[in-house]
């Protein structure tokens, strides 16, 4: 599946995900069994795992007539999808919004501000011995 083609979960889909990323693959009573009491009925996780096949985030091994669900969609690439929706949605595609935003209303600390600072440092080094170790620009 392509990022762009990824759609968004509601809040019991991305439930159901977060637990298939965490056992690699399950059958509904495995996935049942990881969430929080109460649990919801068998009947309503086998829905939830069948929609999900349907908007192409799992894919099933068949046994007999029980199902063993896997993801076909990772982790990071949902993520991935879901922190640029964001951007574009609510920070006008801009990075530098979205950290202020975080930076202003969720009161970071400063130590968790230097971290990120940290990391972008990082990334403007390896960005600038990429460009430095590409081909030689034509003149």
């Amino acid at each position: 599946m392509k990022n762009k083609d990824i759609k968004s979960l509601t809040r019991s889909e991305e439930q159901v995900m977060q637990i298939l990323w965490d056992l690699g693959k399950g059958f509904v009573r495995d996935i049942r069994e990881q969430m929080s009491a109460p649990r919801p009925a068998y009947n309503t996780v086998s829905t939830i795992v069948r929609i999900l096949e349907k908007k192409g985030f799992v894919s099933h091994q068949a046994y007999g007539n029980a199902h063993q669900y896997f993801p076909l969609v990772t982790k990071a690439e949902y993520s991935k999808n879901r922190i640029k929706s964001l951007l574009k949605n609510y920070f006008k595609n801009s990075y530098s919004e979205l950290v202020s935003f975080f930076a202003r209303e969720q009161n970071m600390s400063v130590q968790e501000m230097e971290e990120i600072m940290e990391i972008m440092d990082q990334q403007i080094k390896s960005q600038q011995n990429q460009g430095s170790s590409g081909e030689q620009k034509s003149e």
